[in-house]
């Protein structure tokens, strides 16, 4: 039998490199990549091949760059998702929901063609921590039940449990990412600068809230662990160890920056002169728990707090 006519089982495991297919691939999808291809030549060469979803002919170019393969898909339109049927052993999905509604109806689409082929070994959705809503500044830990207020939220919601069910039925191993605010310095608005050179203000210290960050890139880090290492049906937070109320955190943004401090305001007036999007994220107040990411993806942090993560380059 020629050599090309081998069976693909009878091929030694060097030459078998596993397909990894990021949906999403934006700042944190590139970073995943990034680091998925990132190595020495002989790495490089038996690593995995990164697929990279994209509705934009634009962007192929990019991703392409970047070392990725772009595959056109829109995930608005199920027919357009034809060609993931199969193609992938390990699937990343960072795509936001549609903005609009109660359903993550992308996700509906992908889960449609997904149960048509050969199931990846392992699939990692990155959610958000929005789903648990507000807990009056309570530790959380990934056993809460959710209790999502924005339908920004529900839309998140709807696609843990769609995806949640898909795994159980299905046997793919699933691991949801509840991720709380994402920044990095390198980020597009990845960091408080703009917003404090605007002087916009924030909350008395009577009336503020709890809240939760992670570097992008040590996101990206935990996303790769989860793939390989996540237990199945499993949620994790993809949270750094900071604990910082809102103002807390401007403040020590504005001191590093060498910048003034934000105003502080009651809640009250924040209502009357703050956008609702800005508004939403101090309605809600939790300290996340995050054991499990270094237990069981055993995920060090580069940037185990905000402080480390804003004066990184």
């Amino acid at each position: 039998m020629p050599v090309n006519q081998f069976p693909r089982r009878a091929l030694p495991a060097r030459f078998r490199r596993t397909r990894v297919l990021i949906i999403g691939c934006g700042d944190v999808g590139q970073r995943i990549a990034r680091d998925l291809l990132r190595g020495p030549s002989t790495v490089r060469q038996h690593g995995p091949r990164v697929l990279a979803l994209t509705s934009s002919a634009e962007k192929a170019p990019l991703l392409q760059q970047q070392g990725m393969t772009p595959l056109r898909g829109n995930l608005d339109d199920v027919r357009s998702l034809h060609r993931l049927r199969g193609i992938a052993q390990r699937v990343i999905y960072m795509a936001p929901p549609p903005n609009h509604g109660l359903h993550d109806v992308r996700m509906a689409n992908v889960v449609r063609v997904l149960r048509q082929g050969k199931l990846p070994h392992s699939m990692v959705y990155g959610s958000t921590t929005g789903v648990y809503g507000d807990c009056g500044g309570a530790w959380v830990d990934e056993t809460r039940p959710v209790r999502p207020s924005t339908d920004r939220a529900r839309r998140r919601v709807d696609a843990e449990q769609r995806l949640l069910r898909f795994g159980k039925e299905s046997g793919l191993r699933l691991q949801i990412l509840r991720i709380p605010g994402i920044y990095a310095p390198n980020r597009e608005g990845g960091t408080p600068r703009t917003r404090l050179l605007k002087g916009l203000p924030v909350l008395q210290a009577a009336d503020d809230v709890f809240t939760n960050h992670i570097h992008a890139d040590d996101l990206a880090r935990i996303a790769q662990a989860a793939l390989w290492r996540g237990k199945p049906q499993r949620i994790y937070h993809a949270s750094d160890d900071t604990q910082l109320r809102m103002g807390d955190y401007f403040d020590l943004a504005a001191d590093l920056y060498g910048l003034p401090r934000p105003p502080r305001v009651t809640l009250q007036q924040a209502q009357q002169t703050l956008p609702p999007m800005m508004l939403s994220f101090m309605g809600e107040s939790r300290r996340l728990r995050n054991a499990r990411i270094r237990q069981e993806l055993r995920v060090a942090l580069r940037y185990p707090t905000v402080r480390e993560g804003l004066q990184s380059t």
